[in-house]
């Protein structure tokens, strides 16, 4: 998926609707066990020589739950909006001097969207997925999910400085 500026800047507006599959650009291993193709729906507008591509993304994840590690479906609905121009080489503006973050400088005629589409995606894939809110996850003890049975596993935990302390009570009763 690319745009030519100076296509764009004939055209006016350019539309892209199309399904990507991201099997060689995301990864299938720690908590991301399994994903569809992206569904992208973009709009390429030409402001004054810039390219202003907005719209929107749609992927479905499946994740292991960080608590109890049930894999988790969700679809993942991702707003795009990003701003293009094209420079000269030379007239690239130096990464300390940007005086807008907002905008993408690209010095070549054609501007490949697909590394902002999968930026954009890694960005929204949720860092600490959960199956349910109040989600009990694995005994630490027996390893048994507590949401679907519960373990007679003693998990008493004193802090070792303070266990002198806990005798000293158990002597005064």
């Amino acid at each position: 998926m690319h745009i030519l500026f100076k296509d764009l800047a004939s055209r006016g507006t350019i539309s892209f609707r199309e399904r990507l599959d991201l099997s060689g650009d995301l990864p299938k291993k720690g908590s991301l066990l399994n994903y569809g193709p992206l569904e992208v729906a973009l709009e390429a507008h030409d402001k004054s020589g810039a390219a202003e591509v907005t719209g929107t993304m749609s992927i479905e994840v499946e994740q292991a739950c960080s608590r109890c590690l049930t894999p988790v479906r969700e679809k993942l609905d991702i707003p795009f909006h990003e701003t293009f121009v094209r420079v000269e080489p030379q007239d690239l503006p130096d990464e300390d001097d940007e005086e807008d973050d907002d905008v993408e400088y690209v010095t070549e005629e054609r501007l490949e969207l697909r590394p902002y589409l999968l930026e954009s995606v890694m960005f929204a894939i949720p860092y600490v997925p959960l199956c349910e809110e109040a989600c009990q996850g694995l005994c630490p003890v027996c390893g048994a999910n507590r949401n679907t049975e519960a373990c007679g596993c003693k998990q008493d935990k004193v802090d070792p400085r303070l266990a002198g302390l806990a005798d000293f009570f158990k002597d005064q009763t």
